[in-house]
């Protein structure tokens, strides 16, 4: 699903309960005329959060990088960077605290150290929008992974002074690339092909093609506790889980969103806690291991919600970001300290 298609504003209908906003505390960042693409937690700090906006939803415009922290009062604004852009991904550097790499609608990634003003690094070798980016978490690795409406995915080291390999075989728009945590060299990335697809660094090579939704996938994780469990997101609404030594059908299948799933996110915390966000104005928390209605609904924005992580540090804390120009940080029902774990 393009930004540059047609936006139906539509509110969920969905019969589930709900979880009422004023029961939750949540702390709230305003980036006025900045709709939220993308959002994740530092690996470093806890409370700390980047975020990838853009201008005018992302169709015309530049586009600002947002560095926040967590402080008990609210969200407070550590360093901004404006581009001449749209800003569409984000990701943290797992070796240096201050380092963050953000994806932009110009085939750009630029590197940003929260000491310094302007990129400490740029590469662009994508030929068009660059929508994803993920910086790798295995011990021993330190590599960039893109992905771009061009339909590759590419290899950088750790510094964006070079592309280290090019990876073709999606037949449309990549939204998705992330490093496998358990897997050295491993990736996976998701398309408008319908596509999930697992790529070998090493070999050069794809190594599992799966078929994964009828309609375009937007989102995929790996589950953290199980190097075989992956989820993905869809335009038709659902969310799937797989097992990557059994794929020829989803594991489970999770109904409830009203459109189409714009991230995915397994939980640091949990191997069975998977979140989910949407253009249908909510995130919503699974039980990977059931079919069947969310454990919760959280609907507290008025626009699409295309930005989602957990918190690193901070059982059950989760962050999001929408196109309400809005960051929030909180914990559902469902994840707090009192509740029944999943």
């Amino acid at each position: 699903m393009t930004k540059k298609k047609a936006r139906k504003k539509t509110r969920a209908t969905s019969l589930e309960p709900r979880t009422m906003t004023a029961a939750m505390a949540t702390k709230v960042f305003r980036s006025p005329a900045r709709h939220g693409y993308a959002v994740e937690a530092s690996p470093f700090f806890p409370g700390r959060l980047a975020c990838a906006t853009s201008q005018h939803y992302g169709i015309a415009g530049g586009g600002s990088l947002l560095v926040l922290d967590e402080t008990p009062a609210g969200l407070r604004l550590v360093r901004s960077w404006e581009w001449s852009d749209g800003l569409f991904d984000v990701s943290w550097s797992e070796a240096n605290e201050h380092v963050l790499v953000a994806a932009g609608g110009d085939g750009s990634l630029q590197l940003w150290d929260v000491h310094h003003g302007a990129p400490i690094g740029l590469a662009k070798g994508h030929a068009q929008e660059v929508y994803a980016v993920d910086w790798s978490q295995t011990r021993g690795d330190d590599a960039i992974v893109s992905g771009s409406w061009d339909r590759t995915a590419k290899v950088w080291d750790p510094i964006l002074g070079q592309s280290l390999s090019t990876f073709t075989g999606h037949q449309g728009v990549i939204y998705s690339t992330i490093w496998s945590p358990h897997i050295s060299a491993c990736f996976a990335s998701c398309s408008g092909d319908g596509t999930l697809r697992v790529w070998d660094v090493k070999a050069g090579a794809c190594r599992l093609a799966v078929p994964a939704h009828d309609g375009e996938v937007l989102s995929c994780d790996w589950c953290k506790y199980d190097q075989n469990i992956m989820a993905s997101g869809s335009v038709d609404g659902s969310v799937r889980v797989w097992d990557l030594r059994n794929p020829r059908r989803p594991v489970n299948q999770m109904r409830g969103h009203t459109s189409a799933v714009r991230r995915v996110k397994f939980s640091p915390f949990s191997g069975n806690t998977l979140a989910s966000c949407s253009y249908d104005f909510t995130v919503r928390f699974w039980d990977r291991t059931r079919d069947g209605a969310p454990v919760d609904t959280v609907e507290h924005h008025s626009e699409f919600v295309c930005g989602l992580d957990f918190s690193l540090h901070v059982p059950g804390q989760v962050l999001d970001c929408a196109w309400d120009e809005t960051v929030k940080i909180y914990t559902p029902p469902s994840l707090s300290a009192g509740a029944a774990r999943l």
